[in-house]
């Protein structure tokens, strides 16, 4: 499997305490049709029963058990397990790793961005912070500092249990503690919005078949619909789409990615910059801060344009689309390989030149990959 295909690894970090078991089981009630992966140092209180019971679960899931994951020697453990998950056979579309409350972030993304394994990729880290307990925290554990600095994106969960002041104050410390530009979402209860971490697949491609989604269902008939709510996280968002059938300048655009304000969480899509040399489609993931493009082959036909999907909260979404409107460029002919420089450093392997298929060549099943599986 070649790496631009591969399977996001999402590290989800943060202290004993701070929440991260209550957002993993809301990202496995709220995938929809996705399959997640998950990696944990303990089971403790995920709610795999209605999983294991819908045969959703099975190999999906692995523990680590005895230890923190970053300290597994040289990630061997850790690698055999993503090995594992990554398996066609699961047609996993997303791994979630919950560290240990103790582990080092650093080491992790060390770990991840080392694997060699093709099959899987580092897909951000995000660092989950109790509101209510962040003095407390960094008086207990002052390498949370350090910790904060490498997050892609800063979950600061249960802010129901604190004022708008003292939240405030929180966000604007995190803002100093944070490497420049790093989003801080806020979120009780652990809800925030799988679409900022993974795109979520609709439940009808499981639904009937005694899925995971179908227990859920009929749980929520039966409780009469108990906490309805949780399931409209998304409104706390905004979504903004833009598309293009004229190229864009790759300079242009990844100085709009640069500067790119703290409210937008997630970036998703692909790109057409029809340089010569680097014509291909240009998928495009961001979280938080993090960012990778992974070049694929245009199918058959298929038209060469610019589909994006910009989400966050407070942005300005006409002001977003005018910037992104100054980044057509008109004769991207003429563009220069080295204008592509800024995109492909965020690349993980370069792909090859495209080239068009011949009359004898068909396209092969990379090339008939659906657009909407960015």
């Amino acid at each position: 499997m070649d790496r631009v295909n591969s399977i996001p690894v999402v590290v989800l970090a943060g202290f004993l305490g701070s929440g991260k078991t209550t957002v993993l089981n809301h990202l496995l009630t709220h995938r929809g049709g996705t399959r997640i992966g998950v990696v944990v140092n303990d089971f403790g209180s995920i709610e795999v029963d209605a999983m294991s019971v819908a045969g959703q679960l099975g190999d999906s899931m692995v523990s680590l058990g005895g230890g923190c994951l970053c300290c597994a020697v040289d990630g061997s453990e850790l690698d055999a397990y993503l090995e594992k998950l990554a398996d066609p056979v699961h047609r996993i579309d997303v791994i979630v790793i919950e560290a240990s409350g103790l582990a080092e972030p650093q080491e992790m993304i060390r770990m991840l961005v080392a694997n060699e394994n093709p099959a899987v990729r580092y897909g951000g880290m995000v660092q989950v912070v109790d509101a209510a307990e962040f003095d407390a925290t960094r008086i207990r554990h002052p390498e949370t500092d350090r910790h904060l600095s490498v997050a892609d994106l800063v979950l600061l969960n249960k802010t129901d249990r604190v004022d708008a002041g003292e939240r405030t104050r929180i966000e604007e410390v995190l803002g100093g503690l944070c490497a420049p530009g790093i989003p801080v979402v806020g979120a009780d209860h652990g809800r925030i919005d799988p679409e900022l971490l993974f795109d979520r697949r609709p439940w009808e491609q499981t639904r009937g078949q005694l899925s995971f989604e179908d227990l859920l269902a009929q749980a929520h008939d039966h409780d009469g619909g108990a906490d309805d709510h949780a399931g409209h996280v998304h409104a706390a968002y905004e979504s903004t789409e833009f598309v293009s059938e004229q190229a864009l300048d790759p300079r242009r655009f990844i100085e709009f990615l640069d500067r790119r304000p703290a409210g937008l969480y997630r970036i998703k899509g692909f790109v057409y910059f029809g340089v010569p040399g680097h014509q291909e489609r240009y998928e495009v993931h961001a979280v938080g801060r993090f960012l990778r493009f992974s070049p694929h082959p245009w199918g058959r036909g298929e038209p060469r344009l610019t589909q994006l999907v910009l989400i966050g909260s407070g942005t300005d979404g006409p002001g977003l689309l005018r910037e992104l409107e100054a980044c057509r460029e008109a004769q991207p002919q003429h563009g220069r390989p080295e204008s592509m420089w800024g995109v492909l450093r965020y690349v993980d392997r370069p792909a090859e030149p495209e080239q068009e298929p011949g009359p004898e060549q068909e396209p092969g099943p990379e090339q008939d990959a659906d657009p909407e599986d960015f």
